[in-house]
């Protein structure tokens, strides 16, 4: 379907003040959100996802009571309250699952998430943070379909070599019907990985279809994101200090609209016959240099924000901005 008329962003545009160099996405805890809330983009698609609405709901401030919250498959949700620290591999997270920060100070630090070989789950209003790279990504969905990932704050730091934590979002082994909305992605080398590799065409293609709208990118080095085989739409997006941004490859078709950035050297672009087509987006001072796709369409309805207006409507509304 076309998206709609582009919309009035006056409104969001007065929730934020914050400055180029102010990264904070953290501050406008104003909406309040409901766990009934269902997903949008491409997770919409394939029945929806709505996660453990309905479900069981249980509160959890340490890491033995999370583990044992998030695993298997009847409908649950998990509030996370507070910060909880543990140096440890990814939980893993069983279907029909929807895991909520209560607050901003909702916060996985040294542990991420793996959602693999399972269906129907909602990451929400979550913080997770240095995860070292031998306990795996921030954020990892694998072989699994219907996932949301909304105003979460992901990161790690820059001060170590480029391997020492692994990717903060990457969904890799044919993961489908994805969307990674309104979240906060900052402070790291390998940002966002889809698809892991490119010996891997016979299982992710045809799969892989990904929707990353409303996200704030901030001082990155990479893989905003790097995307094979698969299909992608990346929209109303807000790129701060990342060096290369969204490189289409192994024959991935993206459609790239409503996007600005600052600071990129490589904002978009193609190896090894990738796709994209791009509409209304600021590159800055760099130049598009991907080749032309032909994935001028999606089949879910959205809204564009125009590419003037990206930075007052997401910068300040990406993160953990909810209450709930």
């Amino acid at each position: 379907m076309a998206p709609f008329n582009l919309i009035a962003v006056s409104l969001l545009g007065c929730l934020s003040s914050l400055t180029l160099g102010a990264p904070t996405a953290t501050t406008n805890l104003g909406k309040r959100a409901s766990v009934d809330d269902v997903a949008t983009g491409y997770a919409s698609e394939n029945g929806g996802t709505k996660g453990g609405a309905g479900g069981t709901t249980t509160t959890v401030s340490s890491y033995a009571a999370f583990t044992a919250a998030v695993t298997g498959d009847d409908a649950k949700v998990v509030f996370v309250d507070g910060t909880i620290t543990e140096a440890a591999k990814q939980v893993r997270v069983g279907s029909n699952t929807s895991i909520i920060g209560k607050d901003s100070k909702a916060i996985l630090s040294g542990f991420g998430l793996l959602v693999k070989e399972q269906t129907n789950v909602i990451i929400r209003n979550l913080g997770v943070q240095k995860v070292l790279a031998d306990n795996g990504d921030a954020i990892g969905v694998q072989k699994s379909t219907n996932v949301w990932i909304d105003h979460c704050d992901v990161s790690s730091d820059m001060d170590h070599d480029k391997d020492y934590y692994d990717g903060l979002i990457d969904l890799t082994h044919a993961a489908d019907f994805v969307t990674v909305s309104n979240t906060f992605i900052h402070d790291h080398y390998k940002a966002s990985l889809i698809g892991h590799s490119d010996s891997n065409g016979d299982e992710d293609t045809g799969h892989l279809r990904v929707t990353q709208n409303n996200n704030y990118w901030y001082n990155l080095n990479s893989r905003g994101p790097s995307f094979r085989f698969g299909t992608g739409h990346i929209y109303n997006n807000y790129y701060l200090n990342v060096a290369d941004g969204i490189n289409t490859r192994q024959g991935a078709q993206l459609l790239v609209e409503s996007n600005t950035f600052v600071g990129s050297k490589k904002p978009l672009y193609s190896t090894d016959s990738g796709y994209a087509v791009a509409n209304d987006n600021d590159f800055g001072d760099a130049e598009n240099t991907a080749e032309a796709g032909t994935l001028k369409s999606v089949p879910y309805d959205y809204n564009l924000l125009g590419s003037a207006n990206v930075k007052a409507a997401v910068v300040g509304t990406a993160g953990q901005t909810l209450v709930f």
